[in-house]
């Protein structure tokens, strides 16, 4: 999907070294360009070399007709305002509609887009859009609870701090009892 240019992606890295005035003859910095470039490009971008619909294509017909709720997911993103992470806990669910996928694909499902430069609002509307889109259940629901770094360590340095972002889709919009069970779950 996505093809990084790590050249380029090095000699940035160096360029923001030498800009904070740093000697890149250091020891402990001699490497650094090209450990930043393989983390970012092995790790905390990875999910933009993902598919969503590639993660969720393992479906099993099945009848369940109550809510599958997957929760305490842990996650790590970045930041796109400052780069910095922020790391919290989800709450994913889905009202199926004949068929069910691996639970496991939750979780993933949310550790890829989470492995893009996000906003927390943004990361948890796109977990809930693609499971709307590629599973088609009847509702979905995602909480996503995190402290972020950008808050913690720079600004206002609010250490515990936690945001909440919600996106609800389909039925559990609409039936107000479907809503509570996922939202209590």
């Amino acid at each position: 999907m996505h093809q990084f240019k790590k050249d380029h992606l090095i000699c940035s890295v160096v360029d923001f070294l030498s800009a904070l005035g740093l000697d890149l003859n250091d020891q402990h910095l001699a490497k650094t360009p090209e450990r930043v470039a393989k983390a970012w490009i092995d790790t905390f971008a990875a999910g933009y070399a993902q598919d969503p619909k590639d993660i969720l294509n393992v479906e099993f017909t099945d009848k369940y007709n109550s809510l599958v709720i997957v929760k305490e997911v842990p996650f790590i993103s970045h930041c796109a305002h400052h780069l910095v992470s922020f790391r919290g806990k989800a709450k994913i669910g889905y009202l199926p509609a004949g068929k069910v996928t691996g639970l496991s694909k939750l979780a993933r499902l949310l550790d890829c887009f989470a492995h893009r430069l996000q906003v927390q609002e943004r990361l948890t509307d796109q977990v809930a859009d693609a499971l709307m889109e590629h599973l088609q259940p009847i509702g979905v629901g995602v909480v996503l609870e995190a402290e972020h770094e950008c808050m913690t360590c720079r600004g206002i340095k609010s250490t515990g701090a936690m945001t909440i972002t919600t996106a609800i889709r389909g039925k559990l919009l609409v039936d107000e009892g479907l809503k509570q069970e996922f939202l209590n779950a």
